[in-house]
């Protein structure tokens, strides 16, 4: 859209914060204003090496926070992009149950200005975690393979997409379950997608909208071991 056509718009429809409300202008996003998105809070090294949750002042012993003492997880690495707190949490659930596919535009704007998130995208193969199919059918779309397809983009490219799992168990929501109960809630939930063959030297990347325990990315990992991946990472949006 003309940037001049663009600017008249915003004068007679300005657009409204997805986290206070307010009109945004003169801000970096185009869904959250500039006070909103100063609050949120980027998951920026040095950072937990399972999940990205980011250290707050010196680190000393063991480089895994306190969410991920007790994962043990089978992929290598994690990354987030933000704590899903304060509009980072708006653009989440706006997205999420909201079909607020707009603010992908300002989600991208967060990857592609953060460098060492950026980087460790880049030449992947990212699978995006499986909705079962009723799940997919209440819904009507995937967040986590809008967010994958949003950081393919973001990669100019130099990453792709593929659809490795499925989902063939039909899972209650994980939302009010604790540690122990989202583990069991997905164990042996996913399965190898028909006709799938891992290439042992690409490196793998499962996609999700949001950590929280790891659980449902750990029982996608250990699918994928399974199946003979050697480098397989983990990266969210937000961390819950």
């Amino acid at each position: 859209m003309n940037h001049w056509l663009k600017s008249a718009l915003d004068l007679v429809f300005p657009r409204n914060c997805v986290h206070c409300g307010d009109a945004v202008e003169q801000s970096p996003c185009e869904f959250v204003c500039a006070p909103c998105a100063k609050a949120i809070l980027p998951c920026l090294p040095p950072a937990c090496k399972t999940c990205g949750y980011p250290f707050f002042g010196a680190v000393i012993g063991p480089k895994v926070c306190p969410h991920c003492i007790d994962l043990d997880p089978v992929f290598d690495h994690g990354k987030t992009l933000f704590i899903a707190k304060t509009a980072g949490r708006s653009l989440l659930h706006h997205l999420k149950y909201q079909r607020g596919f707009y603010v992908l535009k300002d989600l991208s704007r967060l990857v592609t200005t953060s460098r060492h998130y950026l980087d460790y995208i880049q030449n992947a193969i990212l699978v995006p975690v499986p909705l079962h199919p009723t799940k997919l059918r209440e819904r009507g779309f995937n967040q986590s393979e809008k967010i994958a397809q949003m950081l393919t983009e973001a990669t100019a490219g130099s990453s792709q997409i593929e659809h490795l799992l499925i989902r063939r168990v039909y899972t209650q929501t994980q939302t009010r379950l604790n540690h122990a109960e989202r583990h069991r809630n997905v164990k042996n939930a996913f399965a190898l997608a028909p006709d799938t063959v891992l290439i042992p030297d690409k490196q793998y990347i499962l996609v999700d909208d949001v950590f929280t325990t790891g659980s449902t990315l750990n029982a996608c990992a250990r699918v994928l071991r399974d199946a003979g991946a050697t480098h397989l990472n983990v990266v969210t949006i937000g961390h819950g």
